[in-house]
């Protein structure tokens, strides 16, 4: 099952949900509509353990990874029409996204993370950032400069390829929401982070 915004002007993102929000959650909405925008078809969809919750509304904890890149590779091999793609995610979603970048079809132009987790909340000593240091295509990260999983202080620490570019969104979380007195809103991240996507 996908959801379905805009259309392939400029190619395709092929966007997943974070661990804990579907792909219908309001940050999804908002984020996939603004990537429309930017002159992109823009696919959602959702890994089993999602799924299934939305079968019986009852709770789960993600799948393992292996089950998750496997899934998202799937929904890859789908999208094999010519159409340049993009591979996106929120979170949980951008880490799997970035772990199949190396070994994707040619027609797979890079990736796109809003929020990537770099380490586990209160764990920066065990980042999550191996393959991130020997990526050959562009990633794109948005982050908030105060993001519990990953903040601009720790992350600019960490050995990252030159193919990965952060964008950083001043006071923003790990859904890129400022808070009030830092001046910005999150509309306002969400709009500089749609226009950078519209340049590629």
């Amino acid at each position: 099952m996908y959801l379905t915004d805009g259309q392939p002007l400029n190619g395709r993102i092929l966007f997943a949900h974070g661990a804990g929000a579907p792909m219908d959650s309001d940050f999804m909405q908002t984020a996939a509509q603004g990537l429309a925008t930017a002159g992109f078809q823009v696919l959602r969809f959702e890994f089993p353990y999602m799924q299934a919750r939305r079968e019986d509304g009852r709770r789960r904890p993600p799948n393992r990874m292996p089950q998750l890149l496997e899934h998202f590779q799937a929904r890859i091999a789908e999208l094999d029409d010519g159409v340049p793609l993009w591979l996106a995610g929120k979170s949980m979603g951008g880490r799997v996204a970035t772990l199949l970048l190396d070994e994707a079809p040619e027609y797979v132009r890079g990736a796109l993370v809003l929020g990537y987790p770099f380490y586990a909340a209160k764990k920066p000593q065990q980042p999550r950032t191996e393959h991130l240091a020997r990526l050959n295509r562009p990633v794109h990260v948005f982050q908030g400069t105060r993001d519990a999983l990953g903040s601009r202080q720790q992350v600019e620490t960490y050995d990252l390829s030159p193919q990965v570019q952060l964008h950083w969104l001043e006071d923003g979380d790990h859904d890129l929401k400022p808070r009030k007195a830092s001046g910005f809103t999150q509309a306002q991240h969400l709009a500089t982070v749609f226009a950078r996507v519209a340049a590629l």
